[in-house]
């Protein structure tokens, strides 16, 4: 389940440590939300910061809490562009995820598409699920050439 954060926009991400941000992240969702978790990963265009442990349902979408993993893309996509070094790292991140979970690249969600989400828009306008789906194929092909690639007949 990709999402982005909106707020902060990326722009603003590093006028705050990151090890600060999670801090203020933590405290958003567990005071202000009362939620017993987040989404699983804060994608920056830095590193990749593991918020939710992956082991557990996270809070990020009211119809697919317990059945993916949610990814937030640090950053406000309606607005922003979807640039590397940010996008590089969440290909890498979601090819990941795909592998550890064998699931199809296209089984991929954005967060608007959840029918009982209030975030229509999420993740913005900048994401185009096709390119990322293509990105993660080929991110993952990388990973693993040849005959026993995921997805290959009979692999």
């Amino acid at each position: 389940m990709l999402h982005n954060t909106a707020v902060p926009k990326l722009a603003d991400w590093h006028k705050v440590s990151g090890e600060q941000r999670m801090k203020n992240l933590e405290s958003y969702y567990k005071d202000k939300q009362r939620w017993s978790a987040g989404p699983h990963l804060f994608v920056a265009d830095d590193r990749i910061w593991v918020f939710t442990p992956l082991t557990i349902p996270g809070v990020h979408s009211p119809s697919w809490n317990a059945i993916s993993w949610g990814v937030e893309l640090v950053g406000d996509y309606e607005t922003e562009k979807f640039t590397a070094p940010l996008k590089d790292n969440a290909i890498r991140a979601l090819a990941l995820l795909h592998q550890l979970g064998g699931r199809d690249p296209r089984t991929l969600r954005l967060h608007k598409e959840d029918p009982n989400t209030t975030h229509k828009g999420c993740p913005g306008k900048a994401i185009v699920k096709q390119e990322i789906i293509d990105a993660i194929e080929a991110d993952l092909a990388a990973l693993h050439p040849g005959e026993h690639a995921i997805g290959a007949a009979g692999g």
